[in-house]
């Protein structure tokens, strides 16, 4: 047997996600926590759960995508004799 505490927002969360399934919350609990598990060990965990400690902790300056996108255009009409 486990416990879990869980914040008074994420458990009114649980609650209401129960109730539209009709299960109780042990019952819902249950079965996310055997979802995650076999994800888990299966390696099919999805990339931005994967990546969630860090995403967002790299700030690249910005720019570069749209010189990116405009050298591009330029090749492409370069090529396509619109230069």
């Amino acid at each position: 047997m486990r416990s879990v505490r869980l914040d008074p927002e994420l458990d009114e969360q649980v609650r209401r996600a129960a109730a539209a399934e009709n299960s109780s919350v042990s019952e819902f609990v249950r079965r996310a926590l055997a979802e995650r598990a076999e994800r888990t060990l299966s390696g099919q965990v999805p990339t931005a759960e994967q990546l969630v400690g860090f995403i967002g902790i790299v700030h690249g300056g910005g720019g570069q995508a749209r010189r990116t996108g405009d050298a591009f255009s330029d090749m492409i009409a370069e090529r396509h004799g619109r230069a």
